[in-house]
């Protein structure tokens, strides 16, 4: 099936980011295939895309994402489509609509915890 995902096809800064039509596989045996809602940005998907930490091109950077699961696997059992899951692994690839993830690495979202959490700063005193 036909997605889209940010693709990285060379190391340098953030215009090497774009967004791309990619096939996204049916889930395999023990995976899960997962429509993302929402998609961390963290700094070491600056380092893979500048090449800081070296990761094979082509890529599609992101480490975590939450989302809805839209189908399963052979031999996936502990989760069904239409749930909510988040996941944190590697390797990278969750800069995109949907992905294909190992069963095992997500964890299901718990009622009333939102797709979109933000993290709090708050000052001392």
């Amino acid at each position: 099936m036909r997605s889209h995902a940010i693709r990285v096809t060379e190391t340098g800064g953030p215009d090497v980011l774009k967004w791309q039509v990619v096939e996204v596989a049916e889930p395999g045996p023990g995976e899960v295939l997962v429509t993302h809602e929402a998609v961390g940005l963290n700094y070491i998907d600056t380092y893979h895309r500048t090449g800081l930490n070296p990761v094979e091109l082509p890529f599609t950077p992101g480490v975590e994402a939450a989302g809805t699961v839209k189908a399963v696997g052979p031999d996936v059992s502990d989760f069904q489509a239409g749930d909510r899951v988040a996941y944190c692994t590697t390797p990278p690839g969750s800069y995109a609509e949907q992905r294909v993830v190992a069963a095992d690495r997500l964890v299901p979202l718990p009622v009333g915890v939102e797709f979109e959490t933000r993290r709090q700063r708050f000052s001392r005193g």
